[in-house]
């Protein structure tokens, strides 16, 4: 895509590059030999995965619905993760963090881009995006000998529960430190996302937008002076 209709096209405040740096730094960070190996398999630079995570959306309407959406947001909430994980004891930060980088993958095979159009895909009307995420992670697992069953639970456990309730799509709901943090953080990173959409779409001057689905009410933009109807001549 060339920089002309780049500018026209909506997409994340950080550069993919930046983004892949910032990511690359945090897998860095990630103490445990077995969730190394993980999450190698996932974000080998090259690979196919790689690729397309870094391309996907986030979502087709409500929050980082564009290219590089699922990066920017599962780096974000991953991040969030990492820095609030010090603060409550009990949480393994490593599981929390690999929770929080692979919760969306199932999003890969859930939606298509065709240009800048997203939509669902087939596989992500008839089984959904959790479920697809969890056959992928568990998959990857399989591949790894030696990766130890109590540590596969809980990586899955994040993947199946981060929509936070059964009326939400999540088949159960969190039942660990790690996997509560991340549906936690996750919401936040959802709702936020929102918010800026919303102040994307909102005409210049108002500081309120209409009521929206994502957030549950109307948007408020303290900072976003009215402009005021410039007056007729006389």
């Amino acid at each position: 895509m060339d920089d002309d209709v780049e500018d026209l096209v909506d997409g994340p405040p950080r550069s993919a590059a930046q983004m892949e740096a910032d990511l690359r730094e945090l897998l860095a960070t990630i103490q445990n030999p077995h969730l190394r190996r993980l999450l190698a398999i996932v974000f080998k630079e090259g690979s196919p995965t790689w690729a397309a995570y870094r391309d996907a959306p986030a979502a087709k309407y409500y929050h980082q619905a564009y290219r590089h959406g699922l990066l920017e947001h599962c780096l974000t909430v991953a991040q969030a993760v990492s820095a609030i994980s010090a603060t409550f004891p009990g949480v393994d930060r490593d599981i929390a963090v690999t929770g929080a980088l692979l919760h969306d993958i199932g999003k890969l095979e859930a939606y298509r881009m065709e240009g800048e159009t997203i939509e669902m895909s087939d596989a992500g009307r008839l089984q959904g995006e959790i479920p697809l995420g969890y056959y992928r992670v568990r998959r990857a697992i399989e591949r790894l000998d030696g990766f130890p069953p109590e540590l596969a639970q809980a990586v899955v456990h994040i993947i199946l529960s981060h929509h936070g309730s059964l009326e939400h799509g999540s088949p159960v709901v969190p039942c660990t430190r790690e996997a509560t943090l991340v549906h936690m953080v996750d919401n936040l990173g959802g709702r936020l996302g929102s918010f800026d959409r919303i102040e994307k779409e909102l005409p210049a001057g108002e500081q309120w937008s209409q009521f929206d689905k994502g957030i549950g009410g109307g948007a408020y933009f303290a900072a976003r002076a009215r402009v005021e109807p410039e007056r007729e001549a006389a």
